[in-house]
């Protein structure tokens, strides 16, 4: 592999926002904070099945470093629970831009795909 880069960053984005509004978010027995655990889980371990057949990194590896960035997310999304009202809804907002952006990315992957002859 000629290139060791972070294949994973847009969606890492994703899950630091989608974390952070969890954590600014959760209720102890809400459907909402259920979902949004679900799906930060799903965003956390699923692009890694995504990843393309030569070289695949080692999973722990790919890992760790989403980790981080959930483990970031967790803490601004804390921050942000005693924010004022004004700001504390820009976890979401930055949510829905970075989902936006990352399904442009991932949808323009696919549609660059051109069959084999």
């Amino acid at each position: 592999m000629a290139h060791n880069r972070y294949r994973s960053l847009d969606t890492s984005v994703l899950l630091f926002f989608l974390t952070a509004e969890l954590s600014r978010s959760a209720t102890f027995f809400g459907l909402d904070t259920l979902l949004l655990t679900i799906t930060a889980l799903v965003v956390l371990v699923l692009p890694y099945l995504l990843i393309e057949i030569d070289g695949v990194p080692v999973f722990g590896k790919w890992l760790r470093p989403r980790l981080v960035f959930a483990g970031v997310g967790i803490g601004v999304g804390v921050i942000f629970r005693s924010a004022p009202a004004s700001i504390g809804h820009l976890p979401m907002t930055f949510l829905i831009l970075s989902a936006v952006v990352s399904s442009y990315i991932h949808i323009y992957g696919l549609l660059k795909l051109r069959l084999v002859k």
